[in-house]
C-alpha cells in the first residue's frame, strides 16, 4: 500500500488543479465575455490572460488524474480505464478549444484598440462568435465529457474499493446528471448559467473534491487489485 501512496497524493493534487483552474480561471476572464466593452475598450488584460493561464492548468490538470490512475485502475477493468482517460482527453481537447477561442479575442482587441482599421461592430460580432464558440465547448467537455469520465472513475472506485462507496456514489451521481444537465441546454430546456444548472453541476463538484480530499489525506485503502501478482508456482516446484 505504501508504495502507491504518492501516487494518491498526485491524483488527489490533479483534482485539485483542475477545480482551482476551473473556478478560478473562469472568474478572472469573466470580463471577456461582454465582447461588446472588451473587444472594443481597454482591456484589462492582465486578469482574464491569468484566468485563461488557469484554464490551461485545467487542461493540464485533467489529463494528468487520467495518466495517474490509468496504471492503477486497469487492474481493475483495463476497458474501462481506457475508457476514462479518453474521456478525460477529450474533455481536455475541447476545453482547449475553447481556451483558445478567447485567446484569440484578446489578440483582436490588443491589434486594434485605438485604431481605425476595423469596424467595432464587425470585431464586436467576432467576438461574440468566439464566445459562443467557448460556451459550446464548455458543454461538450466540462460538462458532457466530464460526466462520462466521472461516471466511468466512480464505477471502477466503487467496483475495487480504493475509495470509500460512498464518495464512489457521489461520482454515479453526478456524472449523468451533469452529462443529462448538457444535453437539456443543449435542447434550450434551461439556461447554460442558471440556477437549476449550478445545482445539478453539485454532486459531481462534491465527487471531485472530496475524492481529491480522501486521496491527498489518506490514499488508497487497501484492495486487492493492490496486491502484487502471485508469481506462477513451477512444475519442478511442485
Amino acid at each position: 500500500m505504501k508504495l502507491y501512496r504518492p501516487t494518491a497524493v498526485v491524483a488527489g493534487v490533479f483534482f485539485l488543479l483542475t477545480e482551482v483552474g476551473a473556478i478560478a480561471g473562469a472568474m478572472l476572464y469573466s470580463p471577456i465575455r461582454n465582447v461588446g466593452d472588451y473587444i472594443t475598450g481597454g482591456g484589462p488584460d492582465g486578469p482574464v490572460l491569468l484566468g485563461l493561464l488557469l484554464e490551461l492548468l485545467l487542461v493540464i490538470a485533467a489529463v494528468g488524474t487520467a495518466v495517474t490512475l490509468y496504471p492503477i485502475l486497469k487492474r481493475q477493468h483495463e476497458g474501462l480505464a481506457l475508457a476514462f482517460v479518453a474521456a478525460r482527453v477529450l474533455e481536455a481537447a475541447v476545453i482547449l478549444v475553447g481556451t483558445l477561442s478567447l485567446l484569440t479575442i484578446v489578440s483582436l482587441r490588443q491589434q486594434f484598440v485605438g485604431t481605425g482599421d476595423a469596424d467595432p461592430a464587425t470585431l464586436a460580432t467576432i467576438g461574440s462568435t468566439l464566445v459562443a464558440l467557448r460556451d459550446w465547448t464548455y458543454l461538450v467537455g466540462p460538462n458532457f465529457a466530464l460526466g462520462a469520465a466521472s461516471l466511468l472513475l466512480a464505477s471502477l472506485m466503487y467496483a475495487s474499493r480504493l475509495v470509500p462507496r460512498g464518495i464512489a456514489v457521489l461520482g454515479l451521481v453526478g456524472g449523468p446528471l451533469v452529462s443529462f444537465s448538457a444535453i437539456a441546454v443543449m435542447l434550450g430546456l434551461y439556461g447554460q448559467f442558471s440556477t437549476l444548472g449550478l445545482l445539478v453541476a453539485l454532486p459531481v463538484f462534491a465527487w471531485e473534491l472530496s475524492l481529491a480530499a480522501w486521496l491527498i489525506a489518506k490514499g488508497f485503502r487497501p484492495a486487492s487489485i493492490l496486491a502484487p501478482p502471485t508469481a506462477p508456482v513451477s512444475t519442478a516446484a511442485r
